[in-house]
């Protein structure tokens, strides 16, 4: 009896695909589609670049099924071709910004905002959310890769680096520098519930953050 689609493994659907089922890579992609739309929102940080780098990414599975050799699971396969169609969309869209990615006075003006206390207000959270996105945009495309996967989707290093095709200690170092830029200009997101009148005047900001600012919270890196 012929299993149905919905039943057969990832590795299988791409088979069905390869052998002319026209179904198979739909299945697949809608087995996937929220986490792959998710690697690519984060990275982007953008709805329209994001579905639109989602949308070449899977034509590009589509069409290069045949190139999938089985040496790592597919589910890892189709998010790195989202992570290098997304980061591809990064580095042509900032392609003049490259320059001023270590630009303090741009980072300062991210830093003194929003400095109120944290509450549970739909506002609130979407401005903290805003503020995260601003931050991302400002750090290399790598780093921000790594720390999308790790910090904020919840991906082991591990997991991680077969996704971005790197070494786990790479991963490791390209989070670390990347919370390493991210935190000082985020501090206004961890200290501003807790009254410190040192949030008044920045000062608070300037000392070294620890900890990780993301959802994720279990980004070991």
């Amino acid at each position: 009896m012929t299993q149905s689609l919905p039943d057969l493994t990832d590795a299988e659907l791409l088979q069905r695909h390869l052998d002319g089922d026209t179904e198979a890579f739909g299945q697949l992609f809608l087995r996937h589609r929220d986490r792959l739309w998710a690697v690519a929102l984060r990275t982007l940080c953008d709805p329209e670049e994001a579905a639109d780098a989602l949308q070449e990414a899977m034509i590009s599975a589509f069409r290069r099924a045949g190139d999938f050799r089985g040496d790592s699971a597919v589910t890892t396969w189709l998010h790195r071709i989202v992570v290098n169609a997304s980061l591809d969309r990064v580095r042509r869209r900032t392609a003049h910004a490259a320059a001023s990615v270590g630009d303090e006075g741009a980072l300062d003006l991210l830093a003194t905002q929003g400095r109120t206390p944290a509450t549970t207000d739909p506002a609130s959270i979407r401005d903290t959310a805003l503020d995260v996105e601003a931050a991302l945009q400002m750090i290399p495309a790598e780093q921000r890769a790594a720390l999308v996967l790790v910090d904020m989707l919840g991906y082991s290093v591990a997991d991680a680096a077969a996704i971005l095709d790197i070494s786990v200690g790479t991963v490791k170092s390209r989070c670390a520098r990347g919370r390493a830029r991210l935190l000082p200009h985020l501090e206004h997101l961890r200290v501003g519930g807790g009254g410190n009148p040192e949030t008044e005047d920045g000062n608070s900001r300037n000392r070294t953050a620890t900890g990780s600012v993301s959802p994720g919270q279990g980004g070991d890196g």
